[in-house]
């Protein structure tokens, strides 16, 4: 099988959990045995069959020179991109959400705004075969197994991505610096949405811009507009967490 690399205690753990992925081998660093999660590694391992080895810490270093390993390496085969079209059909008849997005290149942000998806309870992230990051290992370690609980979709065309959701009752919305309109004044709980985010630099394409919806701001105390790309995703979706909250709160008193 094709192989991927998935490093990080907490990543591999879900991996293992998930039992979604096939795994070739685990490597572990041989100074880690007394560790309580690569215990729970080793007995995961075991209790699928799944071979576990023990190497030098040089050996895992060699494998991934940045050294964020966290003393255990998974050889496992890629993550399985879903197809827009089975995630539209599998959540037809209840409300959902998906994060569009364009032209971020930065892994780490990738991974950290997958994180932020799942924690959000937003069901697919959709992410452009070319100008932007794919699924790697830095993704996958950055988003501490979060990968595992959300659908990760993966188009050729953004643009097409985006008319396809318009089709189907979804509401596009971008965020965009120069927007008038605040990230919060928007009612996020009674409607599919899907949120585009763009690159730090670049932003979002003019072509999404003009299928969006809505364009939406977030507000700042001053000039320095530089919030990085996973934060100001995660500020949008927990406003959408918010009023989700809210409602449930006020359905509950009702």
């Amino acid at each position: 099988m094709d192989i991927t690399l998935i490093y990080g205690k907490n990543a591999v753990i879900e991996a293992l959990e998930q039992n979604e992925r096939e795994f070739n081998k685990i490597l572990i660093s041989d100074s880690a045995r007394a560790d309580v999660k690569i215990e729970q590694i080793k007995k995961l391992a075991k209790q699928r069959g799944i071979i576990f080895q023990f190497v030098t810490k040089e050996k895992l270093n060699s494998i991934e020179p940045e050294g964020k390993h966290q003393g255990v390496i998974g050889l496992v085969s890629p993550i399985k991109y879903t197809k827009l079209e089975d995630f539209i059909e599998k959540y037809q008849n209840e409300r959902t959400s998906v994060v569009i997005l364009d032209g971020v290149e930065d892994s780490h942000n990738v991974g950290a705004i997958i994180r932020s998806c799942v924690c959000a309870g937003i069901k697919g992230i959709i992410l452009p075969s070319r100008r932007g990051v794919l699924i790697n290992s830095t993704v996958e370690k950055t988003s501490a197994g979060a990968i595992n609980h959300i659908s990760v979709i993966k188009t050729n065309s953004l643009v097409n991505a985006v008319q396809k959701l318009k089709e189907n009752d979804y509401w596009v919305i971008a965020s965009d610096h120069h927007a008038e309109q605040n990230h919060y004044e928007i009612d996020y709980t009674d409607m599919n949405f899907a949120l585009i985010m763009g690159a730090e630099h670049a932003g979002i394409s003019k072509s999404l811009l003009k299928l969006s919806d809505f364009r939406v701001k977030i507000p700042m105390l001053t000039n320095f507009n530089s919030l990085n790309v996973s934060n100001a995703t995660a500020i949008i979706l927990f406003e959408y967490v918010s009023q989700s909250c809210k409602k449930i709160r006020g359905n509950k008193n009702g």
